[in-house]
């Protein structure tokens, strides 16, 4: 474990001198050091981080819930349903016709649906702060589409549980997916209506005893959720969209983002281990499609959401290349469809897209003046930005 930490930290620190994200440089040193890759062996067994793996994911959901409130989508009105909602229909459109397109079954374009579909939170806040936009009109609407997918993806998450999980009739399905909703659907009304009495069960002077009651409760509560056929990730999300409403949220948020960061870096290296390079060989053609296609995607809803916002061609260029990374929500549909025993070929696949776009996305987004020449009216747009802005600084 010592071996994976130290290495993960090596890689992203190297890759954080040429400005790389750290999510594929965490993968990447797991297949470098994996059973599959000649040399030197740290693991030969991926399943030995299994358990760390798992408690890197629920922490990254977490997390991703605490920063989630129900107020925000008040707050953001139609605008952001709409631009939320034209992103979701053109990047899982793309994703679902490109899965069935490949022909590798059903349940595995569902899968590819989810991982075409929604942008990496992670890399899209930490494009934004590292190129100084925070504070650009079009970060809200960034955020509000970032928001509407997390939505999405609870529910997707939810409706998917059941068919991965292999019911052996319709009516099978429709009672696990009807335990999974009813369970979700409690975990909701707990976090809408019950966060007063949720916030005086955890609230604590003590930081030792409030780390303890959180990580508790949100493992305690994404293993139950497993059980009722809920992804352990949604339930872990819907804790932390609990807890992110009491008092001690904002602390929660602060001791939590150490162990975030720590344990979600085992799940990305543990992701790695499990993947063969010469697999990769074999699914390079579909990955490079589904690039192009993600790419073609992201213009399109930037200038749909540049459309619902009023924004000029600078504004839409940066909307379609921030939200272009993907990241930690396509590897745990990766690990949920290796779990459920379908195509073999996913999981590279997968690897292999997120690897290049975690590495594109950022970069994209450094240049998106050069799409936004590209768009109508943009060379008159670009032409009066002065140049330190028209290269992304």
């Amino acid at each position: 474990m010592g071996g994976a930490f130290l290495a993960a930290a090596v890689l992203a620190r190297l890759g954080g001198r040429i400005g790389l994200p750290t999510i594929p440089l965490f993968i990447l040193a797991g297949i470098l050091l994996g059973p599959h890759t000649p040399g030197f062996v740290l693991l030969k067994d991926p399943h030995d981080l299994e358990m760390l793996s798992a408690l890197g994911l629920v922490l990254l959901l977490f997390y991703l819930g605490l920063e989630f409130h129900l107020d925000d989508l008040k707050a953001g009105g139609r605008k952001m349903a709409f631009a939320g909602g034209a992103y979701l229909l053109l990047n899982v459109g793309a994703g679902l016709g490109f899965g069935l397109a490949l022909g590798w079954g059903t349940s595995e374009a569902l899968v590819l649906a989810g991982v075409l579909g929604i942008s990496s939170s992670a890399i899209v806040t930490k494009v934004l702060v590292d190129l100084g936009r925070i504070g650009n009109p079009e970060t809200k609407p960034i955020l509000g589409i970032i928001v509407v997918e997390d939505i999405f993806l609870a529910l997707y998450l939810a409706a998917l549980q059941p068919i991965l999980s292999g019911a052996d009739s319709m009516a099978a399905a429709a009672v696990d997916a009807g335990k999974a909703f009813g369970f979700l659907l409690l975990l909701a009304l707990a976090a809408r209506f019950g966060t007063g009495v949720i916030g005086r069960l955890i609230g604590t002077k003590d930081n030792e005893l409030l780390v303890i009651s959180f990580l508790g409760a949100a493992v305690f509560v994404a293993g139950v959720s497993e059980w009722f056929g809920v992804a352990d990730a949604i339930g872990a999300f819907m804790v932390g969209l609990m807890l992110g409403s009491t008092s001690s949220g904002e602390r929660i948020m602060k001791l939590v983002h150490p162990l975030r960061d720590a344990f979600g870096a085992i799940f990305f290296f543990a992701f790695g281990l499990s993947i063969d390079p010469g697999d990769l060989l074999v699914v390079w053609g579909p990955v490079l499609i589904a690039v192009a296609l993600t790419l073609v995607m992201n213009v399109l809803a930037g200038m749909t959401a540049g459309r619902i916002y009023r924004f000029g061609p600078r504004p839409a260029a940066n909307i379609a290349t921030t939200l272009l990374a993907r990241g930690e929500f396509a590897l745990i549909l990766a690990t949920m469809a290796a779990g459920a025993g379908l195509d073999a070929r996913l999981s590279p696949f997968i690897a292999g897209y997120v690897l290049l776009l975690a590495v594109l996305g950022p970069m994209a987004a450094g240049k998106a003046g050069w799409l936004a020449r590209i768009l109508p009216g943009g060379r008159k747009e670009v032409a009066a930005v002065p140049e330190r802005e028209r290269v992304g600084v």
